[in-house]
């Protein structure tokens, strides 16, 4: 299925907004002080779906231009870094984890079947991603401590 704008702009929004609602119950955050984060966070993510559908960028996923894009934006000395990570640093990164959930988990709903096919197999491959991506998260966290001085 080919996603149209006005379909990625109704999901950002919407993401924007349950990231929002997820901030505020969660995370003891406010309207006033969040929505702007909120939405421009959503204005971000529109800007790197913009550059991975581009017809030279598209051989990248979108969720590497989308990161690139928000790392380049809160680069201290790229013009307006200093207002974007203001107007973010707020938005609690767990808050923003919520929609993405329900969208995997009703993503899952709608391909139940060729989960049931995958049976026993998937419980070894969940197991050896997650101690991957721990050790790999460990050790790069170790690395950093031990350069910084810090342990």
């Amino acid at each position: 299925m080919k996603d149209t704008w006005t379909d990625i702009i109704f999901i950002l929004i919407t993401t924007a907004v349950l990231v929002l609602v997820s901030n505020i119950v969660g995370y003891g955050g406010s309207v006033q002080r969040d929505l702007v984060g909120a939405l421009l966070l959503a204005v971000i993510a529109a800007a790197g779906i913009f550059l991975a559908k581009l017809p030279v960028l598209n051989k990248l996923p979108i969720v590497f231009w989308v990161s690139a894009l928000a790392v380049v934006l809160s680069i201290p000395g790229v013009p307006g870094a200093d207002w974007i990570v203001a107007r973010t640093k707020d938005i609690n990164f767990l808050a923003t984890t919520t929609p993405i959930l329900a969208y995997a988990g009703l993503a899952l709903g709608k391909e139940i079947e060729g989960f049931k096919k995958l049976s026993w197999r998937i419980v070894p491959i969940c197991l050896a991603v997650s101690a991957g991506s721990f050790i790999c998260a460990t050790l790069m966290a170790e690395i950093m401590l031990h350069l910084e001085g810090i342990f």
